[in-house]
């Protein structure tokens, strides 16, 4: 069986179960750390929340749930930079998918319209590290300050979409994450050392971003990045007939593997999964504007299968195709 609920629904099943089982603090000396339970209409376990500092927090998730969940998330400005973490468990989004062992990074800006899904097929336990931007960019000795050229897409203005990264934890990264679900400290002791932790795990990415870096710039040569650019377009003039990889990759004149690994470093994302969160927009604001029929919109994006066309919409941002025509959605 599979649940789909929405954050906000989501948010008020952690409440209730606040309310009916007070929430708890787990470390006596420390208020600021909290514990609350998942509602058993979910599953079983508990999220910690630690704000270690202003502009620092972290949460520690370790459940199970009981069936598959599909959590719908608004689109939302933020100021904040997001490091999720995964020792077990697997959620995906339209496209990406984070199982054991792996890392997102989630960078300040817009972030769009996604649903988030949890398999139940195992336990789940995750370190989610919460850095706001002005607390990052104090790293450099300024708050206000440049970012390394490496590490500039982390922070983006609040109208442009959030950066996205994700990759194999090094095992550093995850014996780092392991010392922090097990940590049994109290107090200062136990706020120091998670908050040496959870620098220590954001210096760790952040190397790794920077290696990236360095190899993608000497990768990406000459007019790469151009004609990288070049295919973005002509998938965007192209939606209701785009192109196979292989014909885009002709079109442009790169090889397969080439385009490939430069869309993904230059949009965070593949081919086809930036081409399908295109048309997802492009249909939406058509079906907001009334510029046609739910068929006639699943058509110009490139759908000729209404169904496929809805359960993708559906997926994409958790309303029916048909509930959003002439209205300005809000989720």
């Amino acid at each position: 069986m599979t649940i789909s609920i929405s954050q906000a629904a989501y948010d008020e099943l952690f409440d209730e179960m606040s309310a009916i089982e007070p929430s708890r603090h787990p470390d006596g000396q420390d208020e600021r750390d909290f514990m609350g339970k998942i509602s058993p209409v979910l599953g079983q376990g508990s999220w910690r929340k630690i704000a270690l500092r202003d502009g620092l927090e972290l949460s520690l998730g370790n459940l199970q749930i009981h069936d598959r969940i599909v959590t719908f998330y608004q689109e939302t400005e933020t100021d904040w930079l997001e490091l999720h973490l995964h020792l077990s468990g697997v959620h995906d989004t339209a496209s990406n998918q984070i199982g054991a062992g792996e890392y997102g990074v989630y960078g300040s800006g817009l972030s769009p319209w996604m649903s988030m899904d949890i398999s139940d097929r195992q336990a789940f336990q995750e370190v989610m590290v919460f850095v706001r931007v002005d607390v990052l960019r104090s790293f450099i000795g300024d708050s206000e300050g440049e970012l390394p050229a490496a590490l500039q897409s982390w922070v983006r203005p609040s109208e442009q979409q959030c950066y996205s990264f994700f990759s194999t934890a090094t095992p550093a990264m995850q014996l780092a994450a392991r010392q922090m679900l097990r940590c049994s400290f109290q107090g200062m002791a136990k706020r120091m050392f998670l908050e040496g932790k959870a620098l220590e795990l954001l210096g760790l990415v952040a190397a790794v971003e920077m290696d990236r870096y360095g190899a993608e710039r000497s990768y990406l040569q000459g007019d790469v990045i151009d004609r990288i650019h070049h295919a973005r377009d002509i998938l965007r003039q192209q939606l209701d007939n785009p192109p196979s990889l292989g014909e885009l990759s002709r079109l442009v004149g790169l090889n397969d593997c080439t385009l490939k690994q430069g869309f993904r470093n230059c949009f965070g994302t593949t081919v086809f999964g930036y081409l399908y969160d295109y048309r997802m927009k492009q249909a939406r604001q058509a079906l907001e504007m009334g510029e046609g029929t739910v068929g006639e919109v699943a058509r110009m994006v490139g759908y000729s299968n209404l169904p496929a066309f809805s359960r993708a919409f559906s997926k994409r941002f958790g309303i029916k195709p048909r509930d959003c025509l002439g209205k300005n959605c809000t989720w």
